[in-house]
């Protein structure tokens, strides 16, 4: 999953840009959608990179656009920026908005295939990988939820197929367990698709081959958890979570530095 993962060197500052914020718990300023943020350098660098947290940016530090920043100015646009073609900026900054969709269903398209091999799941995969290498017009016309619509079944069937053989598996998919206290809970192999968790204590919890695409994890405590082997788990929903050294998680995701 190397061409998922973020390299803000290959990017033109694209997520510092494109998207607007409020001045929040997780912004410190408030910035229209097009408009640069202040801490974005000339060489497209963070200005405050290694400070953003205390310097009241953290949800810079959850964000991760899964490699599609480095695809839309290498590839969609031949590695000429916003800035050295301003004509260009809208469009690129619509174009990245698609693109990061894409990428995270590629992301969970490459895990099922990895894991449970089907001549359908690598067609999907051929199909959305090219398409990310269409160019901006296509992006821009892209039906994205048909393309989730169409997937979707493919990664249920997956998880059902890789949690089969777990006993007493829980089913909270969709659940509203904000806040739960969930500390140390039997969780393997439990169906977490799009469950509500923000804030939720699963510290030390078994949450082994769990179903988490689309859970929101923010500020959920998953200190101590162990997450091995969980499915369809994101850089971004790490991210968004509270671990700690003895939180375990799947390989090919990378524990973020808030968490000590």
């Amino acid at each position: 999953m190397s061409t998922l993962r973020a390299d803000c060197g290959s990017c033109f500052g694209l997520c510092c840009v494109a998207p607007a914020f409020a001045r929040s718990s997780d912004f410190a300023i408030s910035k229209p959608a097009g408009t640069a943020c202040p801490n974005l350098l000339a060489d497209f660098r963070c200005g405050i990179h290694e400070t953003l947290r205390p310097q009241g940016f953290p949800g810079c530090t959850v964000f991760d656009c899964l490699g599609a920043g480095q695809q839309v100015a290498q590839v969609t646009y031949g590695g000429v920026s916003w800035r050295d073609a301003p004509d260009t900026a809208t469009e690129m900054f619509d174009v990245f908005a698609v693109m990061r969709q894409l990428h995270e269903i590629l992301w969970y398209l490459t895990e099922a295939s990895a894991k449970a091999p089907a001549d359908d799941l690598s067609v999907a995969l051929k199909d959305v990988t090219d398409l990310t290498h269409a160019n901006a017009k296509t992006l821009l016309e892209t039906d994205v939820d048909a393309l989730r619509h169409r997937v979707r079944p493919l990664l249920a069937r997956t998880s059902e197929t890789l949690r089969a053989g777990i006993r007493g598996k829980k089913d909270h998919r969709g659940a509203d367990l904000v806040g739960a206290q969930l500390r140390k809970s039997a969780l393997r192999g439990a169906n977490l698709r799009g469950t509500y968790l923000i804030g939720a204590d699963l510290s030390g919890a078994d949450l082994r081959e769990a179903d988490l695409l689309g859970a929101d994890l923010r500020d959920a405590n998953v200190r101590g958890a162990d997450l091995t082997g969980a499915l369809f788990l994101t850089q971004f929903q790490m991210n968004a979570a509270q671990g700690d050294k003895a939180t375990r998680f799947p390989a090919g995701l990378t524990r973020p530095t808030h968490w000590g």
